[in-house]
């Protein structure tokens, strides 16, 4: 299958359509996941391969994995790895102590990475990277803390991608927010009935939110958004 996936043509657009047709004509075992997975991958290609509109290169998004591999480079939201701590309820006042003490220094981290932001510089960068090894490989003997602290060391590149990008923020609560409107309609009117409907859902809902943050200082308002960077949110 992959050997007939290198024979896909590279020198020509091909719509969803012909792209069925050329699947059917070349690999004709395919199975509905298996075509499901080779048209995002190829949906993804051609959007990496776009050159007539920008081409988003930083993603800053939880750690879902629909959201890898679609930019060049990723960043994760500090706000929805310290949640994962949330859930943790230790009985033992011993694993509490533990926990509390963990999270203070989580947090404080987090403070440092907001003043770097403010006033990058390469030291700092690489004082705050080596800063992170230390917190992040503190073993308690509490194993589900224990588990929880790895996890978020194993994605110290993602977390700390505003070292080598200060512009981006550290979570992507703002969008978060914007799309809980979204959600809320859906729940009510259990989704659009037709495509013209969703088209009327985005239109109206783009207005208000547009309507919203016109009052609103620029100072108040999260950071742009950039041609080469991108927040989302999973709502």
């Amino acid at each position: 299958m992959i050997e007939g996936l290198g024979n896909v043509p590279r020198d020509q657009n091909l719509g969803e359509a012909e792209f069925h047709r050329w699947l059917d004509a070349h690999i004709r075992s395919l199975g509905p996941q298996q075509r499901s997975r080779i048209l995002e991958a190829a949906a993804v290609a051609a959007y990496h391969a776009e050159v007539e509109h920008p081409v988003v290169r930083l993603l800053l998004c939880d750690d879902a994995p629909q959201f890898k591999l679609v930019t060049e480079e990723l960043g994760l939201c500090w706000v929805h790895d310290g949640r994962h701590y949330e859930p943790l309820q230790p009985c033992v006042p011993l694993h509490r102590q533990q926990l509390d003490a963990f999270l203070d220094g989580y947090w404080a981290y987090y403070r440092q990475l907001l003043e770097y932001r403010q006033q990058p510089t390469v030291e700092e960068a690489a004082r705050l990277s080596q800063e992170f090894d230390p917190l992040f490989s503190t073993v308690t003997g509490y194993e589900a803390l224990d588990q929880r602290i790895a996890r978020t060391k194993s994605h110290k590149a993602y977390l700390l991608m505003v070292l080598v990008h200060p512009e981006i923020p550290l979570h992507n609560n703002p969008v978060e927010l914007d799309g809980r409107l979204r959600v809320r309609k859906r729940v009510v009117s259990y989704g659009p009935r037709s495509k013209e409907g969703a088209q009327a859902w985005d239109t109206m809902e783009t207005l208000l939110v547009s309507c919203v943050r016109s009052s609103v200082p620029c100072q108040a308002l999260p950071i742009s958004l950039r041609a080469r960077t991108a927040v989302v949110g999973i709502a």
